[in-house]
């Protein structure tokens, strides 16, 4: 699947109920639109042309979606990550990104030392992370995607300034 024409909008729970219907976690500015951005796409490729939304849970919501009829297929979907085509999307601000937009930049520190390239965005509920490879070592750094740690994007030139804290990268 080619993610650079799509944007990960949300993800699969797994099962809620024993009638297939899914938890469904939504990744977007308003949550409910999840449902405005079918088709839906699983990484393997497989389309979900519908997403109706049943219910508010505590991290989502339950919902019934095309294709998923039985509590076992919304198991063996757990965990599933959700695509949108980039087009159904609206446009940001200028001071908001998509996750894939980001990934592939240059981050430089404020010196301009390159200090890797984004290889993911995450976040595990406490704010949204970086995932950062360095050039000197395949493991990877997490900076937190704050203002503070992270004064600069700049999509045009590909570039990323960070601040980050003092020993978050090895050579600093």
């Amino acid at each position: 699947m080619t993610t650079d024409t799509r944007v990960i909008v949300g993800s699969l729970g797994g099962s809620f109920g024993v009638k297939g219907e899914v938890r469904l976690k939504s990744f977007c500015a308003d949550p409910a639109a999840i449902a405005d951005y079918t088709p839906l796409y699983a990484e393997d490729g497989r389309a979900f042309t519908q997403v109706v939304l049943t219910g508010q849970l505590k991290n989502g919501f339950s919902a019934q979606v095309s294709g998923i009829t039985t509590k076992e297929e919304a198991d063996a979907l757990r965990n599933t990550p959700l695509y949108a085509e980039r087009d159904a999307m609206p446009p940001v601000d200028d001071d908001e990104y998509y996750y894939a937009d980001l990934i592939g930049l240059t981050v430089v520190d404020t010196g301009g030392a390159t200090l890797g390239k984004v290889r993911n965005v995450v976040d595990h509920g406490a704010g949204d992370l970086l995932e950062i490879t360095p050039p000197t070592t395949p493991e990877t750094v997490f900076l937190p995607f704050t203002q503070a740690a992270v004064p600069t994007v700049d999509l045009k030139s590909g570039k990323i300034v960070a601040d980050p804290p003092a020993g978050l990268f090895a050579d600093d």
